[in-house]
């Protein structure tokens, strides 16, 4: 009987592959864990330095990657996805110098859909991983990725840059040809070559560059092409056929794992017209809803909240892990950033006066609610449960930037003495002259500017609610016009408050237009911004605060 001592770290089939044998060796899931994980630096003395240091710790957060079940599949799923493509291109096996003649043939050809002269084993496999934005397929794709050497220099048995993985982004407006342009300035910066002077000069034909961005992909053995964004393929003015048409010959024909990533609104592209890859679904295809509120949820929190650079340290609670989900919707951008912004929102409120600093629920959603508002119609759409919703938010600011500016305003802002609320006043439910509570942001937006039409509080909160159940994801705008014509139609007019004056000669300003909430203000006596707060139109400033 064998002992574990004599059992192998590697198969023959890879063993035996000059483009194999030089990859990392494979990993168990205990030690996939291990290595995926990025721990931000942390000491406990941190929590004794100053404020305006703290909050650039908290910068540590960005990078934070706790890889759970789904990481650890993912990077099994491209460990194979990697290696078996490699089995049909041995060098050793004549299969590299063979694909390579099929490529001169298609080069002279100008076509990608001649036979092969050469017949070549195929291992290529390809599949896609599909979620919602913010749901960390993007990050956890690259840290898995930078497991792996990006190149490889060969002297023997033969002179070669092996390519072992080649990440883009799909163009924005989802054009095959600025994606073959990418292509040949990201291989001319990994190998200082000159492929895109070569072969994409002004009035090079799409298909050319294609011919050509295939054959170089075999000529320098790439392992994995990683196409990001492929919801992009959406714009695409020619449609998205030619380019995922072109992905399935490099699976197909020539043997190039292909891994896309893209939002839901990729799902029907993939399903119309990838599945023609062959091995499209050899590995299976992924679909990465937000995390459920669950032991996963709860193990990823509980490592999460470790990382605090309050001067007090906050325990977890149940109600806090609640409100976290609740917010973020189980998405882990959201979260790790809303961790990170209610440590940096609370260290401010006490840089100048100093006290305890207490992450409270109140505060996560006090930042919630400031921060992330951009965000609230697709956080909306996950509560609601309506993937179809989410379709339309592809177009969103990314998280990532969203996150950067409000960081950047968090620490060019300071509060100003006098203007901080205290420390213990709770959050209201609701907005003030009504008992009935405010299901989300959008609603207390909509409530106030209905109120500073004059319109009463149970007509308001009775046409919100018809609004939301025939939409619930209807834009904030969107919904004022709607209940407008229909208080309009109903003859149930808008009456001004007895204070207002009314000017003589008012502006015709549709409901909605910013104008119209500040011509409105000024009639009350009130400025431009006060105005414009009192509406929802604006955020509150970093000193209007309750913890």
């Amino acid at each position: 009987m064998k002992t574990n001592d004599s059992l192998p770290d590697n198969l023959e089939e890879y063993a035996n592959n000059p483009f194999i044998a030089r990859l990392p060796p494979l990993q168990g899931k205990r030690d996939l864990v291990d290595t995926l994980a990025v721990k931000p630096l942390f000491h406990e003395k941190e929590r004794l330095y100053p404020s305006h240091l703290r909050k650039h710790c908290l910068l540590r957060l960005g990078s934070y990657f706790e890889p759970l079940e789904r990481q650890i599949l993912l990077a099994e799923r491209i460990g194979m996805l990697l290696r078996q493509g490699y089995v049909g291109r041995n060098p050793l096996t004549h299969n590299y110098i063979r694909n390579l003649h099929n490529g001169v043939q298609r080069i002279q050809a100008k076509s990608l859909k001649i036979e092969n002269f050469y017949q070549v084993e195929n291992t290529g496999n390809s599949f896609a991983l599909i979620g919602c934005s913010g749901n960390g397929k993007s990050k956890a794709t690259e840290r898995i990725l930078r497991l792996y050497p990006q190149c490889i220099q060969h002297n023997d048995p033969f002179t070669l840059v092996q390519i072992v993985w080649l990440k883009l982004d799909c163009p924005s407006k989802g054009s095959p040809g600025q994606l073959c342009i990418n292509f040949f300035n990201a291989i001319d910066e990994l190998l200082g070559t000159n492929y895109l002077g070569k072969y994409a000069r002004k009035g090079t034909a799409v298909d050319e560059m294609m011919i050509h961005m295939a054959h170089i992909a075999n000529l320098h053995a790439i392992g994995v092409l990683v196409i990001d964004e492929i919801q992009h393929l959406n714009n695409s003015k020619l449609g998205p056929e030619s380019l995922l048409t072109f992905l399935v010959t490099l699976v197909n024909t020539i043997g190039i794992p292909v891994l896309l990533i893209g939002t839901l609104s990729a799902i029907p592209l993939l399903q119309q017209n990838f599945r023609q890859a062959r091995r499209a679904n050899g590995l299976g295809s992924y679909i990465w809803d937000a995390m459920e509120c669950n032991r996963v949820w709860d193990y990823f929190v509980d490592q999460l909240w470790q990382y605090q650079w309050t001067n007090e340290f906050t325990p977890l609670t149940d109600e806090i892990r609640k409100v976290l989900y609740y917010e973020s919707q189980g998405i882990i951008d959201i979260v790790v950033k809303l961790f990170m912004l209610s440590q940096m929102r609370i260290i401010s409120v006490h840089e100048l006066k100093g006290g305890r600093e207490i992450i409270t629920v109140n505060l996560i959603r006090k930042v919630a609610k400031d921060e992330f508002r951009i965000v609230q119609p697709m956080l909306n759409a996950l509560r609601t449960r309506d993937k179809l919703a989410l379709r339309k938010y592809d177009d969103l600011m990314p998280l990532h930037i969203h996150v950067n500016n409000i960081m950047r305003d968090a620490l060019t802002n300071s509060p100003s003495d006098g203007l901080i609320n205290p420390v213990n006043q709770a959050i209201p439910t609701a907005v003030a002259g009504t008992d009935t509570p405010l299901e989300n942001p959008l609603q207390e937006t909509v409530l106030s500017v209905l109120k500073s039409l004059g319109v009463a509080d149970d007509i308001a909160m009775a046409v919100i609610q018809e609004a939301l159940a025939q939409n619930p994801s209807i834009d904030p705008l969107l919904m004022i016009a709607t209940i407008s014509e229909k208080l309009t139609t109903s003859k149930k007019s808008i009456k001004p408050r007895p204070q207002q004056k009314k000017s003589q000669n008012p502006p015709d300003f549709l409901i909605g237009d910013l104008r119209y909430f500040v011509t409105k203000g000024k009639e009350a006596g009130k400025s431009a911004h006060d105005a414009l707060a009192e509406a929802g139109m604006i955020k509150s400033p970093l000193t209007d605060l309750a913890a």
